[in-house]
């Protein structure tokens, strides 16, 4: 995998970043040909590099992809925006695998769940002393969340963490303690498209973390809330099935209108770059 230089990761726009990492655009949006091994090694190189020369960045964002994203990207002119801005997209969703493996060149290599892509990024981020913050859930779940991974990961720092229920007026100072907490990088749990908009909208008022990386519900399978599908289930893209029969009365109504549409765009808006 090839690192742009460090001139090219300080964030200029879409361009420089899109240089350093093939992507293969998959129901309209273009997703990293990454493993999650090498996006965690890429973000934490990102910061390395910047933490070396001395700079505070404006922060990369790196956004996830599934069926709802997609469905959700091509009906909301508001949430297309923002991910249109992402420094960085990630294939969450099983179906967006499969989709690029039949309608591309150029199949991606992996999915890149964020529940598993955490702790790839926990360990890189451990190893090269890369701080995190947390941010969302309800408080319990977050602070569960935060204990599950000092147990892990004991050599992790965590500047901080937050739950996740506030207004769009506590957003400076809610970024002004992060920032002040010294953390390199959000992790941001309140679900799409608030997460993603979030970050987009508050990028500039968190300058000198090296990335916000967003993640759905991450805090309630770190805290033990809910517990992940069986492996065969991930394996064969079913795990919305399995979250479905856990939280019909949430997710079945999301999952019946979304999916067809979804996979309307991964058929017809799938090709290599």
């Amino acid at each position: 995998m090839t690192i742009a230089p460090y001139e090219s990761l300080i964030h200029d726009g879409r361009a420089a970043e899109a240089d350093a990492v093939e992507r293969v655009v998959v129901g309209g949006l273009p997703v990293a040909r990454m493993t999650r091994d090498e996006q965690a090694c890429h973000m934490v190189e990102s910061w390395a590099l910047a933490k070396a020369a001395g700079v505070a960045p404006i922060p990369k964002v790196a956004f996830s992809v599934n069926g709802h994203t997609i469905s959700l990207y091509h009906s909301s002119p508001a949430y297309r925006e923002a991910l249109d801005q992402a420094d960085l997209l990630d294939a969450d969703g099983m179906s967006v695998v499969f989709a690029s493996r039949t309608f591309s060149r150029s199949g991606l290599p992996e999915r890149v769940a964020t529940t598993d892509f955490f702790h790839d990024a926990a360990r890189r981020a451990q190893e090269a002393g890369m701080s995190f913050y947390f941010l969302g859930a309800r408080e319990q779940e977050c602070a569960e969340a935060v204990e599950t991974v000092r147990r892990m990961y004991p050599d992790l720092r965590i500047a901080g963490w937050r739950h996740g229920y506030f207004s769009r007026e506590d957003e400076p100072q809610i970024c002004s303690e992060i920032v002040a907490s010294g953390a390199d990088m959000l992790w941001i749990g309140c679900g799409a498209p608030v997460q993603e908009q979030f970050a987009i909208r508050n990028r500039e008022r968190l300058q000198g973390l090296a990335w916000i990386k967003t993640c759905g519900g991450l805090f309630d399978f770190l805290s033990g809330k809910n517990p992940r599908a069986p492996k065969w289930m991930q394996q064969a893209g079913l795990e919305f099935a399995y979250r479905t029969w856990r939280e019909p009365r949430r997710l079945f109504w999301r999952y019946f209108i979304t999916s067809p549409h979804a996979i309307y765009h991964l058929a017809t808006n799938t090709r290599s770059v």
